[in-house]
């Protein structure tokens, strides 16, 4: 088979390669945004990769994630992403977990040592314990803010959590992270654009969800994009 990463290697040489391919990165939540960051992470030469999600693909995926397709729909997001992957690099090290993560299974998780975490997890319960434990243990992480409701990509950033604004996932974890006692630098992508609240509708019959938030088709790309390129000049 011909070098399928002739043209990243090319740009960043040969010893960066061996970095990226020696590398293990733990991406979780693998829906609009994160399936975009471990897909980028594996194209750019990442050897190896551990996913979580425990959702299946619903209808209302389709607009915006990378899983979501009329033929897929009720199929674990985490098997999609990974016959994906695998056909992308047939040699990649991939640990599939399809589990909801919580605060009994997330410690047993990051017993492994990561080289990176990409949160993108999108309920603030499991992301907030996700992020305490990680930085607590002095882990690499970088999480993704809110891209609903939101439409213009010139204004998504990197920025430590503390200083973002206009971003109401970012406030509640804020919030969240004070309240159990942790106040340090993290690193996120979010949209400075103001919200638009008319896109927001309350809702009662998803897992860990208050309500249900507009999306547009590239905005969670590019906070995915942004997530691996980050990870990728950080390693």
């Amino acid at each position: 088979m011909e070098n399928w990463e002739q043209r990243t290697e090319l740009l960043l040489g040969e010893k960066k390669m061996e970095r990226l391919r020696s590398a293990h990165i733990l991406v979780v939540g693998v829906g609009g945004v994160g399936a975009y960051a471990a897909e980028m992470l594996v194209r750019a030469g990442v050897g190896r990769l551990t996913i979580v999600d425990a959702d299946t693909v619903q209808p209302t995926n389709i607009n915006r994630q990378l899983v979501a397709l009329h033929s897929t729909i009720n199929m674990p997001k985490t098997d999609i992403l990974a016959n994906r992957l695998h056909d992308i690099n047939p040699q990649l090290a991939l640990t599939v977990m399809p589990v909801y993560l919580d605060e009994d299974n997330i410690p047993a998780l990051l017993e492994e040592k990561f080289d990176f975490i990409v949160d993108a997890i999108d309920t603030i319960t499991p992301k907030c314990t996700l992020i305490f434990t990680a930085m607590e243990r002095g882990m690499k992480i970088i999480s993704s803010m809110g891209a609903g409701a939101k439409t213009d990509i010139t204004q998504i950033k990197y920025a430590d959590l503390w200083e973002t604004y206009h971003c109401g996932l970012s406030k509640a974890v804020r919030k969240r992270l004070q309240k159990m006692g942790m106040k340090r630098k993290l690193p996120v992508v979010f949209c400075t654009q103001q919200a638009d609240m008319d896109a927001v509708i309350l809702t009662d019959n998803e897992r860990n969800k208050k309500s249900t938030t507009g999306t547009v088709s590239y905005m969670p790309a590019v906070f995915g994009c942004y997530l691996a390129q980050y990870v990728i000049s950080k390693l």
